[in-house]
Formats: structure tokens, sequence, C-alpha cells
């Protein structure tokens, strides 16, 4: 039996995120993760005709 497990868009971006940051500095995992999020936050801020 195969069980499917539900990650999120957010979930998935943020995984995105932390492997980026992770490959190019030596932060920890949590310190990639936590920078993530604060990265994707500013993203989300800017408004999409500016992206």
């Amino acid at each position: 039996m195969t069980t499917s497990t539900f990650v999120s868009l957010y979930e998935h971006r943020i995984a995105l995120v932390q492997e980026t940051l992770s490959t190019h500095s030596k932060l920890s995992t949590k310190d990639a993760r936590d920078l993530a999020v604060h990265v994707l936050v500013a993203l989300d801020r800017i408004p999409e005709k500016v992206r």
C-alpha cells in the first residue's frame, strides 16, 4: 500500500529556499529554514507588479 503525504505549496517553497540557502552557505538546517521563512515573508510583501 502506498501512502501519499500532502505538502502545501508554502512548505514546498520553504523547502526550496532552505535547500538553496544550505547549499550556498554554512548555515545549519534550522537556521536555513528560519531564514527561508523570513525570505518568503519579504518576497510575499513585494507587490506582484514589482516582482
